[in-house]
């Protein structure tokens, strides 16, 4: 009796403290980070140079998309938040990518659940396959705490100017590339 109300009590604690880091990072501005801006005197970060396989078992590397304005997203199958903003990601994607836009999504999956998924989603920006490496790539991205959805943007200089650790929606997404287009 003695270890199942000392079960319950330390269950409760970590079912209340996970709903609470959920609820703040789902706030509009918790988690978003700001890490330079023209205005800042803050250090710039750099982009991480990587090279992933994408779903088609090609090596790609980010220098490929050098001079464009990126959203690298990093996501799951498995993810509901993440499976929630990749329509919104599609439909961006098709509307500025003829303006010096690209999104980089890096699958946290094995390859066959990321086409699964992908193709009836209709994603058409490149997907790479992060499988165990993109948890190590998150956190060379910023991603200390290793939430998914992950999304950091880039400019065209290469530098990183924001990192989102919580679901985007169209809008929220549109006005953080616009001013970099």
């Amino acid at each position: 009796m003695k270890k199942s109300l000392v079960f319950i009590i330390v269950a409760t604690i970590g079912l209340a403290g996970g709903y609470a880091l959920d609820q703040y990072l789902q706030k509009p501005d918790a988690g978003t980070e700001k890490v330079a801006s023209q205005d800042s005197k803050a250090k710039t970060r750099h982009r991480v140079e990587f090279v992933l396989k994408d779903t088609d078992d090609k090596l790609r590397n980010i220098n490929e998309w050098d001079g464009q304005v990126i959203l690298l997203n990093f996501w799951a199958t498995w993810c509901p938040p993440c499976r929630k903003e990749m329509p919104a990601f599609v439909r961006l994607y098709e509307k500025y990518k003829d303006k010096g836009f690209t999104i980089i999504g890096v699958a946290i999956d094995e390859k066959q659940a990321v086409v699964d998924f992908i193709d009836p989603m209709g994603v058409d920006y490149p997907v790479l396959i992060g499988d165990k490496d993109g948890l190590n790539l998150t956190r060379d991205y910023g991603n200390r705490i290793g939430v998914l959805p992950y999304t950091v943007i880039i400019n065209r200089k290469g530098e990183i100017v924001e990192e989102i650790r919580h679901e985007l929606t169209y809008k929220q997404t549109e006005a953080l590339i616009l001013p970099l287009l």
